[in-house]
């Protein structure tokens, strides 16, 4: 692994907890990435084959705990021709997330990514690096959105940076949230494109400024705020989001507290604040030292969570009213969920069985925050 990590920003090595495409790794290794993997893991198979993806993961979640209650939840997203095309259709068609609009639309191979996962990263919190193929997402266009996707009262565009032309025009996308009164959520990923395009400059998001502005919910990594502000640490981060009027922001980090802030238009007014993650979580990865080694989905169902809650608040409640704390407890008790099992999506035996684990979490976490 040491041999093939990065010397420098964005030249295509592997960097743990971030992400670097297939094609930049091999040039930056000169070798095929078969070849790669095979160094790397050797003839060591996967420990989990799961459904990935920031967009895909966290809709799955947010299906299984909306499921039920008069809630539709759907997908647009792109698949390649090929046999794991077919694989993927078969795993999400076993949730409750609407796939209509999950389809074949390239030759390129269906996209995936092979996560290393180290648990002893981090004084034993576990982290894990990325490699990904974008493959048929290239070719994911505004256009296969189709007029539906801005009927709905929620949209939602997860990882963006991994579909190109989705992200470069993600400002329009968002002026059509706007137009038709949607309430827009965008919860990034690790941007290795623009990393390596422009390693010393802020990653965009379509236009920045201007983007910021029609977000009403944005959810980022430490890193991905670091980075996307040009602020050299989490806190310069989350002073330049609250400088820009967005509506709201979390930004995760790890183990440690994460940021929330609300300017009132979505949510209640809420200054910036930090809160920590679940003691629950904590304690049960400390029971089985297997959960140490596998945080993936974590932060992708973190923003499915805070999906699902802002559902559960419109329905009762007035845009503006919205409880962005009782958001940030569904977000943490999903994304602390996630760390119980292996991979990023959680296969349901009988439906609302993930609602009732979470809300244990939830519940746990509530009492938690009230002790201080």
């Amino acid at each position: 692994f040491q041999k093939y990590m990065s010397r420098k920003q964005g030249d295509g090595g592997l960097v743990p907890g971030k992400l670097v495409f297939t094609g930049e790794l091999e040039s930056f290794t000169g070798k095929l990435y078969p070849e790669i993997l095979t160094e790397l893991a050797g003839d060591h198979e996967p420990e989990a084959f799961n459904i990935g993806g920031p967009g895909l993961v966290s809709m799955i979640h947010a299906s299984q705990l909306l499921e039920g209650n008069d809630f539709e939840v759907r997908f647009y997203g792109g698949l390649g021709d090929d046999r794991l095309a077919g694989r993927m259709i078969d795993m999400v068609g076993k949730t409750p997330l609407g796939i209509t609009n999950l389809r074949k639309i390239s030759q390129r191979p269906t996209p995936f990514t092979h996560v290393l996962s180290d648990h002893t990263f981090n004084n034993g919190h576990g982290e894990r690096t990325f490699i990904n193929n974008i493959g048929a997402a290239w070719d994911f266009t505004p256009e296969m959105l189709a007029d539906d996707f801005f009927e709905a009262e929620i949209v939602c565009f997860g990882g963006t940076a991994l579909v190109p032309q989705l992200h470069d025009q993600l400002t329009d996308l968002l002026i059509n949230a706007k137009k038709e009164k949607c309430i827009s959520v965008v919860n990034t990923v690790f941007d290795f494109r623009n990393e390596k395009l422009n390693p010393e400059s802020p990653w965009p998001l379509g236009n920045t400024p201007e983007s910021l502005k029609l977000i009403d919910l944005l959810i980022m990594d430490r890193e991905e705020a670091i980075r996307i502000s040009g602020a050299p640490s989490i806190e310069g981060a989350a002073a330049y989001f609250e400088e820009q009027d967005i509506s709201s922001f979390f930004i995760t980090n790890g183990p440690n507290e994460l940021y929330a802030y609300s300017n009132g238009s979505i949510f209640k007014s809420c200054p910036l604040i930090k809160m920590p993650v679940s003691n629950m979580v904590a304690k049960e990865k400390l029971k089985n030292p297997l959960l140490k080694s596998d945080t993936t989905g974590c932060g992708d169902n973190f923003a499915g969570g805070a999906v699902a809650s802002l559902g559960w608040q419109i329905r009762d409640r007035a845009v503006g009213d919205l409880d962005l704390l009782e958001t940030v407890e569904w977000a943490i008790a999903s994304g602390g969920f996630a760390c119980l099992y292996m991979g990023g999506t959680y296969f349901e035996t009988e439906p609302n069985e993930k609602l009732a684990m979470v809300n244990s979490i939830k519940s746990s976490y509530h009492k938690q925050r009230q002790r201080g």
